[in-house]
Formats: structure tokens, sequence, C-alpha cells
């Protein structure tokens, strides 16, 4: 009976050392998330007036699902996009428009989320708003979806005009009809950006900033997001209508990993 009772105790002892270097593991782990560097701030500190819609940490995107890494809805970039955007939001007011952003700064891991979801052929829940008319096998071939991101390097951001006073937006309910991004405005699902032709995020040609077929107010639109931003150094990705990425960018070649968090920051808003 003492020696079962010695083994007892020397196994529950050996458990408990287990649970403790396990729970200290996790522990370490939580505190050694990565940080942002210095340069970059929330885009709500440069400039509090510009709407923020941050699509990826909502299940209102091509995947259907909150995207990895966005722990909070900001925007965060380097501070020279940021005070770029600031100048082009001034000038966009004194004309009765407020720029709106979608998505900033992007951790690698959300980018290594688009990529699995676009290796699961099977999941195709969001295709009938966002893909309606490209097959999910072509989207790494038609450049889509990549296996890194420009967004990732903290000076990309994805964003639209809003005519001023801005409407409410309703939220997106996961199941509810989709529509493809294409339809008219009044058709696709509410936003109240100016139209642009497509909604955010549109896997198709009309989505080209100028495509031909992109005519009167819409493509007046287009163009007055790009002129307004180019004039203050950004440049367009003439495949998306509302990517745009400020240059030259302070980190180039470095592809960030930091959580979508006001955590990241090393100043806190």
């Amino acid at each position: 009976m003492t020696r079962l009772s010695s083994a007892l105790r020397a196994l529950i002892t050996a458990l408990a050392a287990l649970l403790a270097v396990a729970g200290a593991s996790a522990t370490a782990q939580a505190k050694t998330e990565p940080k942002a560097p210095k340069a970059f701030v929330a885009l709500r500190t440069v400039d509090p007036t510009i709407i923020q819609e941050m699509r990826y940490f909502t299940p209102h995107n091509f995947v259907g699902e909150r995207i990895d890494g966005y722990q909070q809805p900001i925007c965060i970039l380097t501070r020279p996009a940021a005070e770029a955007l600031h100048k082009a939001q001034t000038r966009l007011l004194r004309q009765g428009y407020s720029l709106k952003v979608y998505d900033c700064y992007r951790p690698q891991r959300a980018v290594n989320h688009f990529v699995r979801w676009a290796e699961d052929l099977d999941d195709q829940a969001m295709k009938g708003e966002f893909y309606p008319n490209v097959d999910k096998t072509r989207l790494f071939e038609d450049g889509y979806i990549a296996e890194k991101s420009g967004h990732s390097r903290g000076s990309t951001m994805d964003l639209t005009i809003v005519k001023l006073p801005a409407r409410p937006t309703r939220p997106y309910h996961p199941g509810q009809p989709l529509v493809p991004c294409y339809a008219p405005k009044d058709d696709r699902f509410p936003d109240n950006s100016v139209d642009m032709g497509t909604g955010f995020d549109c896997f198709d040609t009309l989505a080209h900033t100028l495509d031909p077929r992109i005519q009167g107010e819409q493509r007046a639109n287009r163009l007055l997001l790009k002129s307004t931003l180019e004039r203050l150094g950004f440049v367009n990705l003439a495949e998306e209508w509302w990517h745009y990425t400020y240059q030259p960018e302070p980190y180039p070649d470095t592809y960030f990993d930091f959580p979508v968090s006001s955590k990241s920051l090393n100043s806190r808003f």
C-alpha cells in the first residue's frame, strides 16, 4: 500500500510538472506576439474623420468568416501612409466627400488564411457575391490570391469614397442571399460608398480601374479617387480600383505578421 501511494504521488507530481510547463509555454507564447515597429500607427490617431469599415474583421468577405490576425476592426498603417491619407481626406472633405477604408495593414497570417481558403475548392460559400464568373481553381493563376501581399508591408490600403453625410450601412448576416458584386448598385449589398461600378473585393475584370465598360458617374468616381490619391504619392493597382500603395514605402521588402490590434502598436489610442 505504501509503495502504491508513493507511486501515485510521483505520478501526480509528474503530471503537475507537465501542466506547469504547458501553462508557462502558453503564457510565454502569448507574451511573445510580434509587435509593430514604431513607424506604424492607428489611422484614427492621425485622422479620426476617415470612415473605417474593416471587412476582414467581419464575415462579409470572400472567405465568409473573420480572417486570422484581425483582433480589432482598426486600420493600421505606416505613419507616412497615414499622413498622406489625411491630406487626401482634407481635400475630399472640402468637396463633400470622405474616404472610407476597407483594409489597411494585413498580417501574413491573414494572407495564409486566404491561401488555405483558395486551396479548399469545396468552400465556395461566398462565390455568388465575390467571384461569380471565376472558377475557384483559377484564383492563383489569375492573380486574385497570392502567398504574399503588399498590405503586409504596411503602406497599402483598400478604400473608397463616401458622399457626406454618410448613410449608415446595415450589417451583413451570414447565410443571406448573395448578389453579384458587379450588379447595379441598388441590387448589390448596401454600401454607403459612391457607385464605383462594382463592390469591394470583386474578383472580376470589371473591377479593373480603367476598364472601358465602366463609364459615366462610375468612371468619374473612380477617377476622383485615383487623381486625389496619386497627387499625394499613392500608386493604384490597375486590377483593383480600391487598392493603393503609398510610395516610397518605409518597408518595401518586409512582410509583417503582428496582429491587427491596438496592443501591437507602440503608441496606444
